[in-house]
């Protein structure tokens, strides 16, 4: 039998600033049944607990990475593909020849809901040897499921800036294949980098903006041509996003991997 959950009840479970899209999207899809209903609802409600706490600080970034990390990677994958309508969705995102695609995923707002929202969702495609550029940021948090296809992952912490470089340090280097969990924040990871190691491959992102008070930003970085100084720290220039493209953006014609960081 079908579980109807009245857009009102589900406009206050969702709480004030918070509308997770891809929950609406399930909603406008009547995808939502039975026991999938209730897991759905669970893992939603909980995951707004988790980013309604960040926003009020009443966890630290670093408690957020690790709850929303263990509950992106507890939602079964497919059905999570099957609610989203991936095999369709994924086609409607245009992945480029140079850097990613992405899309959010958004319906028609819910009843009730805020026009303007901190927290965002979407869908990052990419083709073989495409790359989201090596970038940090500031006053967000994110977490990363890969939806599908294989990518090359790799993290670094931020130890310091010194104006047109960046002091980092590497914390991770994997391949992340589908189901991989990963997250950034200020305190931990904050610096990311992937590359697609499959044909193609599509990542769904949970991003909460605006942290401490201030507007979010990005800054992109140069790895390979990091100095490295003592211990495992590398100072590295910071990039403009065409520069970080032009150099990252397609390794289908050279490898940057090759010089490992």
């Amino acid at each position: 039998m079908k579980v109807e959950m009245p857009r009102r009840e589900f406009s206050a479970l969702m709480g004030g600033w918070l509308s997770f899209a891809l929950v609406e999207t399930l909603l406008a899809r009547g995808m939502l049944e039975g026991e999938g209903a209730r897991t759905l609802e669970r893992w939603s409600r909980s995951l707004h607990e988790r980013c309604r706490d960040l926003k009020s600080d009443l966890i630290t970034p670093v408690e957020w990475q690790a709850a929303v990390e263990g509950l992106l990677s507890g939602i079964p994958l497919a059905d999570l593909l099957s609610y989203l309508d991936f095999t369709k969705l994924s086609k409607e995102i245009d992945l480029p020849d140079v850097g990613v695609g992405n899309q959010p995923v958004r319906l028609p707002r819910l009843e009730g809901a805020p026009i303007g929202s901190a927290v965002l969702s979407k869908i990052f495609g990419m083709k073989r040897g495409r790359a989201i550029i090596p970038h940090g940021h500031r006053n967000m948090a994110s977490a990363h499921l890969v939806l599908a296809g294989s990518l090359d992952l790799r993290q670094y912490d931020r130890i310091a800036d010194e104006g047109s470089h960046m002091i980092i340090s590497p914390t991770l280097e994997r391949e992340a294949g589908a189901g991989s969990v990963s997250s950034i924040s200020d305190q931990k990871n904050n610096v990311h980098w992937f590359t697609a190691l499959s044909e193609t491959a599509f990542t769904l992102d949970v991003i909460v903006t605006d942290l401490n008070g201030r507007r979010w930003d990005v800054e992109n970085i140069d790895p390979l041509a990091g100095e490295r100084l003592a211990g495992d720290r590398l100072r590295v220039p910071k990039l403009g996003v065409a520069e970080g493209l032009r150099k990252y953006g397609n390794t289908t014609h050279h490898d940057p991997g090759g010089n490992r960081s």
